[in-house]
Order: structure tokens, then C-alpha cells, then sequence
């Protein structure tokens, strides 16, 4: 089943696993749950201080994904600098060259957004998963990472 809905994607995967849940035992084969459990159970076989150190480095690359919106809200800035040639070049002798720029820079905005907001919602699953692990191994008193 196809499923068609402009809710996001949180809704579109409430969706699935409601689908799924017909059958019995099928959320073990749904591949986002099973490509989460892998990283969860990846980050389990680190020790304390090693994890804290991964938290670390995702957490900047969470904050360093924001460099993508300022460069693109950026360009527009840097071709104004240059608009009077700009135009004279685009639209010389009626030609459609704008045009291809436009969609070029639309199709670049829209591709930077995207793996923007992809990159920053994986980092920030990453977070999760790590402050998560930490949690429980501070609950049960337990920082080997073999026992859970």
C-alpha cells in the first residue's frame, strides 16, 4: 500500500506501523526500526567516556549543518554585488539563459534545504540514542558496555 499523506514524515511512518501492526511480530521487520536498533546496538558495545566523546562530535556536526542555509541565503547577496553584468549577460539578445540559471538556483536551494534538515534530523536520532544509552547505564549503576 502506497501510503499518501502531506502530515510529514512522522505521520507517514505512524501510518506504516499501523499497517504493519496486523500482523503479528512484524514491527521486528520494519526497516527503520531495524536500522535504529542497529545503531543503538552499535553504540552499546562502547564504553562510557568513548560515547561521551561520539555524543561530542555529533553534537557538532548537528551545529555545524547550519552553515548550509546561510550559504544559500548567502548567494543571492554575493550575485547582487554583480547584478548589473549579471543581467547583461542572462538576458543578452533574448536568450533563455536566465531561465536555466533560475532552475538552477531554485533546484539548489531546494537540495540544500533538504540535506539540511535530513543531516540535522539524523545527528539529532544520534543524540537521542546516545543520551539515551547513558541514561540506563547511569540507572542500573552499570558502565560496562557488554551488559545492558
Amino acid at each position: 500500500m502506497i501510503l499518501l499523506t502531506f502530515r510529514g514524515d512522522a505521520h507517514k511512518f505512524y501510518l506504516k506501523l499501523r499497517e504493519v501492526s496486523k500482523d503479528t511480530d512484524s514491527f521486528k521487520q520494519v526497516k527503520e526500526l531495524e536500522e535504529i536498533q542497529k545503531i543503538k546496538d552499535f553504540y552499546n558495545t562502547m564504553d562510557n567516556p568513548t560515547l561521551k566523546l561520539v555524543y561530542f562530535r555529533i553534537v557538532k556536526e548537528r551545529n555545524g549543518t547550519g552553515m548550509i542555509p546561510v550559504f544559500v541565503t548567502a548567494i543571492p547577496w554575493f550575485l547582487f554585488l554583480f547584478s548589473g553584468k549579471l543581467q547583461e549577460f542572462l538576458f543578452q539578445h533574448g536568450h533563455y539563459l536566465w531561465l536555466l540559471f533560475g532552475i538552477f538556483y531554485i533546484l539548489t536551494l531546494t537540495a540544500s534545504v533538504l540535506v539540511h534538515f535530513k543531516e540535522k534530523a539524523w545527528a539529532v536520532m544520534h543524540i537521542e540514542i546516545i543520551q539515551d544509552i547513558i541514561a540506563e547505564r547511569n540507572e542500573s549503576g552499570d558502565s560496562s558496555p557488554t551488559e545492558n
